[in-house]
């Protein structure tokens, strides 16, 4: 792939079901409030509750969340000197840690078995076209280090908004004795939101409310073909709860990314399918997302944990795995937990510790959450996967 901006591409509608976009015929799955008819409370998989030795945080002043580590076209993490070179969002810790969104950039981890240690910030100061960094993904291609990662707002902007591009920069590993990139390259746009997917340039909003187009994971399958997933809003279907995983296809002859139709439409279900990604296992595809209680449409009762779809092809038909989509939840009386899961290829889970130690659903909200709220790498799980099954195994990652 090249460094080439891409330009919005056009499409009559939003289709989840099937169509064709050049050679790709896609066949998405709409989710559905019906599929969660089929989630029985009894059968859920749950996380185990975290014990205070699990909740060790990396700085005592430094919040860390959404996490990816840099790895192979594969997914698999790169070993890197005796361990791996993991990215993470970071903020100062606030009294309020929910002010951490605003003021969120990408940092970078060294992980030697359960352990991380802070390495620093990754990107300099004023790289990035946003006021802030969220999440994406990060990937060995050759020699270089490709980031991929969220824009959000505008650099310099007096007031935080909710605009949200995807881009892409690169640079090559820390030299010996470094912790820190080598200069890294003017971040590409890799696709303007379009077709089948609503522009997210808010310029107020809330957590959980405002609409998306971020999140960016590159994908190649078996035949060498580059795809770019994404977290994205409904264009055919604006309003409140429109939530999509996105698609794009890289196309050789143009030098840019186009749009596919999305992989999911949970539109009137859900507003936020967060931090897609792929994970091939057993000749099948595994595509999972992230979403909370909170964000499902009025009437519908799903808890806050890790979904997921599979397909035998990144065309489809994808299904939902164990039928409703479900694959863990967090504890029933810990339903904060934890959040953002990241599904390694070896089936390892990781995610960030949320607010935990409370099962009082206001207690987000009141002073003492910086008491509750973990602002660190939670312990990896791991998951077993068999056709359209899915579900968390019983041993703890160490």
């Amino acid at each position: 792939m090249s460094d080439t901006m891409s330009l919005a591409t056009t499409a009559s509608e939003c289709l989840a079901d099937a169509e064709e976009v050049g050679q790709v015929l896609i066949h998405g799955k709409c989710w559905a409030a019906s599929d969660l008819a089929y989630l029985d409370p009894s059968q859920v998989s749950h996380f185990p509750v975290l014990c205070a030795e699990e909740v060790g945080r990396v700085l005592p002043d430094l919040d860390v969340w959404d996490a990816w580590p840099l790895a192979d076209c594969a997914g698999r993490p790169i070993e890197w000197r005796g361990g791996e070179l993991w990215f993470a969002l970071a903020a100062p810790a606030f009294a309020d840690p929910e002010e951490r969104h605003g003021h969120a950039r990408i940092h970078h981890f060294h992980r030697l078995g359960s352990k991380f240690r802070h390495l620093g910030v990754t990107m300099p100061e004023g790289l990035s076209p946003g006021s802030r960094e969220w999440s994406g993904a990060a990937r060995l291609e050759g020699s270089e280090v490709a980031l991929y990662f969220t824009a959000a707002g505008m650099r310099g902007e007096l007031r935080h908004t909710y605009r949200q591009r995807l881009f892409v920069t690169r640079s090559r590993l820390p030299t010996a004795g470094s912790v820190s990139f080598p200069e890294w390259s003017h971040p590409c746009e890799l696709l303007a939101a379009g077709g089948p997917y609503q522009p997210a340039d808010q310029s107020e909003g809330a957590i959980g409310e405002i609409k998306a187009f971020r999140d960016p994971f590159p994908w190649r399958d078996d035949e060498g073909r580059d795809y770019l997933l994404f977290t994205a809003s409904s264009a055919a279907a604006p309003r409140a709860f429109n939530g999509l995983v996105g698609l794009a296809a890289w196309c050789s002859e143009t030098g840019k990314f186009r749009h596919l139709p999305p992989l999911i439409d949970a539109t009137d279900v859900n507003n936020e399918l967060e931090r897609p990604h792929i994970v091939f296992h057993n000749g099948r595809l595994y595509l999972f997302w992230s979403t909370q209680g909170k964000v499902f449409a009025p009437g519908l009762c799903a808890p806050t944990g890790l979904y997921g779809a599979t397909a035998a092809s990144i065309e489809g038909p994808w299904e939902l795995l164990n039928g409703h989509g479900l694959v863990a939840a967090n504890p029933e009386n810990e339903p904060y937990q934890a959040y953002s899961w990241w599904v390694l290829p070896d089936l390892t889970v990781a995610a960030f510790v949320d607010y935990w130690g409370v099962d009082d659903p206001m207690a987000a909200a009141k002073p003492n959450g910086r008491d509750h709220f973990g602002g660190t790498f939670a312990p990896f799980f791991s998951l077993w996967l068999e056709g359209t099954n899915a579900g968390l195994a019983t041993t703890r990652q160490r």
